[in-house]
């Protein structure tokens, strides 16, 4: 049986919380029905960083995949995420994801990376080897900004497809639109099939016009089916169409990720209330609630984005 390979819009779903910070697993259920129903959508992400993946502890991670898994893995393929900063501790991950029964694994980069690991490009093949040793599952490597330095270089990128047959995808965040058109010229030309998954949400219309497989976003929790449109838009050729929804797309994309970054899904989580498909914004310690003033930067965007009647009009 051939190994999937994600494509198309991959919304990474938000994670709510009671105001005791449990996780609501009602209002999840409920979310990830929202998304499972979007025309387009074809997997989703869980246990990301748009879940607050590192506030969860191992058996909170395990039980959230599982209600994933439940609640919409017979319609879609559930990616789970998989965020530790040791090897053998992602590789435990990765054996309770397969074990619940996840479709792939997104790997994102220990933080001891950032520290250099360009110069050191046998971690970044040892860390996926180990987690591939311990699984069978497509990997999906998460591509960070290279000039932040716990990013891979093309080459690096390559050379890690060829090493480890298992990684059949990245999910790109370069940061950097030329970067990204050299990653999927350089992974489409490995000879097998691979996926180049944006996540450049500040260039997402021109991303998927220069060859990106699909998208896997935060900003999908949100918007997922503006971005299945989207990227169903480019795929025809209908460039006018293509234009249109990223003019809706754009602003809300500046009002999330404005700084600090570190806010963004905290943002979304209050996008979804405005928007009646969240009861509650609860945002895990250290992070914590937004002003006012955000608040209303979040519904101007959304009113741009033709998603919420300007206050005026409500």
């Amino acid at each position: 049986m051939s190994a999937y390979i994600p494509s198309g819009t991959i919304p990474a779903n938000l994670m709510p919380f009671t105001e005791d910070y449990a996780i609501d697993e009602l209002e999840l259920r409920r979310h990830l029905r929202w998304l499972a129903d979007v025309p387009g959508v074809t997997a989703i992400t869980q246990n990301g960083h748009a879940a607050e993946v590192t506030s969860l502890g191992r058996a909170e991670q395990r039980r959230a995949l599982a209600i994933a898994l439940d609640e919409v893995g017979d319609r879609l393929p559930v990616i789970a995420g998989v965020f530790a900063d040791g090897s053998l501790q992602a590789a435990e991950l990765a054996r309770d994801a397969e074990a619940e029964g996840a479709s792939a694994l997104l790997v994102a980069p220990p933080t001891l990376f950032a520290w250099g690991v360009q110069q050191r490009p046998e971690m970044i093949f040892r860390h996926f080897a180990t987690i591939a040793e311990r699984t069978a599952l497509p990997l999906v490597a998460f591509q960070y900004p290279p000039a932040q330095g716990w990013g891979y270089t093309t080459e690096q990128l390559v050379t890690l497809a060829e090493r480890v047959p298992t990684v059949v995808a990245i999910k790109d965040w370069s940061q950097d639109i030329v970067l990204c058109e050299r990653n999927i010229r350089a992974l489409h030309g490995l000879g097998r099939p691979f996926s180049v998954l944006t996540t450049y949400s500040a260039a997402l219309y021109a991303a998927l016009c220069i060859g990106a497989d699909g998208l896997l976003s935060g900003m999908g929790s949100v918007v997922a089916d503006l971005q299945a449109q989207l990227f169903a838009a480019v795929q025809r050729g209908d460039m006018a169409e293509g234009r249109r929804l990223n003019d809706r797309l754009f602003p809300l994309a500046k009002v999330f990720y404005a700084p600090p970054f570190l806010d963004m899904h905290n943002r979304m989580k209050v996008a979804l209330v405005e928007l009646g498909r969240l009861r509650r914004a609860v945002v895990r310690p250290p992070l914590v609630a937004l002003d006012e003033r955000e608040r209303a930067a979040i519904r101007a965007g959304l009113a741009w984005a033709d998603l919420l009647a300007p206050a005026g009009a409500r």
